[in-house]
Order: C-alpha cells, then sequence, then structure tokens
C-alpha cells in the first residue's frame, strides 16, 4: 500500500481490518447510542433500520462491545440465512448451552438460560439480531413467547432487531401485531448532512494523522455528492481516491480523481 507513505497515513482509515476500525461519533451516532442506552434500562424490544450502508451494524458493534461483560451477556445473531431451527440452536450455543434436538426442548432450556442470567447472576442478555429484515415468519412468531416471562409481566433480556427498512412494513403486518406493541425503542437512520459528511472524512483522516490537505475542496464536494450521506460509499469512494491518487503521483486528491473513482467503483 504505496499510498499509506504518500499521504502520510499511519494506516487506511477507510477501510475496516482486525487492527483498526475508525469509529466518527456523528449525530446519528451519537442520537443511536443513547436510544440504545435507554433500551437496556427498559429492556424488551427494540428496532434499528435504515438503507445499506447508513452504518447500522457499526454503530450497534461499537455500542455493544463497550457493555460491561459482568452486567451484561450479548449474543449477536446475523439472520440472513438462518433457518429457524437454526435460530434456535445458535441462541443455544451462544448462550452457553448444548443445543437440543428438538425445538420445544431449545425453547425451554433457553429461557430457563435467560431466567439464570437475570436473577441469579444479574446479568441482562442482550440479543442483537442483525439483517434482522430476512428473518423468517416463524422466527418473528416465536420471538414475543422466547421472551415473555411469568405471564408477560417480566423483560428479563433486551431484543434488538436490526435491518432494512422492510422490516418495519413486515412488523406492521397484523400477524405481527403482538410483538409490535412490545417495541419500546424504534429509529431509523436517515444518513449525514454535507457538512457532516465533510467532516467525517476530515475526522478520519485525523484518526490516522494524515497530513493536511489530503482531499481538495472541490474534492470533498464531489464525494458527499455522490455518496449522498452514506458512510460505506464516503469510505468506498476515499479509498479509490488514494489508490488512484498514488498511482498518478499526486499529493493531493482532486476532482478529477474523485470522477475516476465514482467511475471505477460505479457509483456514477
Amino acid at each position: 500500500m504505496n499510498y499509506i507513505g504518500r499521504f502520510g497515513l499511519e494506516f487506511n482509515p477507510f477501510l475496516k481490518t482486525a487492527r483498526h476500525e475508525t469509529v466518527i461519533e456523528t449525530t446519528e451516532y451519537k442520537e443511536v447510542n443513547y436510544r440504545l442506552d435507554l433500551l437496556l434500562k427498559t429492556r424488551g424490544f427494540g428496532l434499528i433500520t435504515g438503507t445499506a450502508g447508513k452504518g447500522k451494524t457499526t454503530i450497534v458493534r461499537s455500542w455493544a462491545n463497550a457493555l460491561n461483560p459482568s452486567l451484561y451477556k450479548v449474543v449477536y445473531i446475523t439472520l440472513s440465512t438462518v433457518t429457524t431451527n437454526d435460530f434456535y440452536r445458535h441462541l443455544a450455543e451462544q448462550l452457553g448451552l448444548a443445543p437440543r434436538y428438538r425445538k420445544a426442548d431449545n425453547f425451554r432450556i433457553i429461557q430457563d438460560e435467560i431466567t439464570r442470567y437475570a436473577v441469579e447472576k444479574r446479568i441482562v442478555p442482550v440479543i442483537v439480531l442483525d439483517e434482522a429484515n430476512y428473518i423468517k415468519t416463524e422466527i418473528l412468531n416465536d420471538l414475543k413467547m422466547i421472551f415473555n416471562f411469568e405471564m408477560d409481566s417480566k423483560d428479563r433480556a433486551v431484543v434488538l432487531l436490526c435491518g432494512l427498512p422492510a422490516l418495519n412494513n413486515t412488523l406492521r403486518l397484523v400477524a405481527h401485531e403482538p410483538l409490535r406493541q412490545r417495541i419500546t425503542m424504534n429509529y431509523h437512520m436517515e444518513g449525514m448532512s454535507k457538512e457532516e459528511s465533510k467532516n467525517y472524512i476530515k475526522e478520519k483522516l485525523s484518526k490516522c494523522k494524515a497530513n493536511l490537505g489530503v482531499f481538495a475542496d472541490t474534492a470533498l464536494e464531489a464525494i458527499v455528492n455522490t455518496a449522498g450521506g452514506v458512510p460505506r460509499l464516503i469510505n468506498k469512494l476515499c479509498d479509490a481516491c488514494l489508490i488512484i491518487g498514488d498511482s498518478q503521483g499526486v499529493d493531493e486528491i482532486n476532482s478529477d480523481i474523485v470522477m475516476l473513482a465514482i467511475s471505477e467503483t460505479e457509483l456514477g
């Protein structure tokens, strides 16, 4: 990665790696964290939606990683391809249980273990269901029952559903009305403004001790106009710009390079 040296970067802040992930605390980042902290206090069900690339997973993962493990047990499940039985087995495993063959048996041991965490160990289970827009109807139907304790008088866990806006449409179906009524936190991510998008890029660069003036003002304008406030697209464009800028031997990214990056990444 020759561009690391050319632009004075300690690392590429626009790529997520095992060693580096630069999280920028945007206005929406702070708002989502505030809502999630409220959900911790109230428990029950929460919902976060947003179009692809808005940073839902990044924010939730950052929030979950900061939770005190002596107070919270985080379970993360991606629901893009999970069957109902897979869901039960994976949830049981993440809670430290040996999954059973029958769904009814898994249901029972999961409820018992959540009760043990909440009552005996005084640890709140936090169940994060990512890509929940792909969630199967059978799982949705079961969620309210799994987390129903003492005739629905106790909320012993936090269950967070994250997904694309289609998830809201699914939950509005009459069949899911009982679950929807139990959602105590519902937030839709809109993305960043143009000014905040520019600050996002600048803060990313400052996190890796970059040289001043990596991106010309015209380049920043072109990037934020194309990306439309979506962090993933901003990162993708900025990364492409650094590579093209290095190949052309320039020390500052201009709008022409951005146009090439847009073409290469098929964002135009």
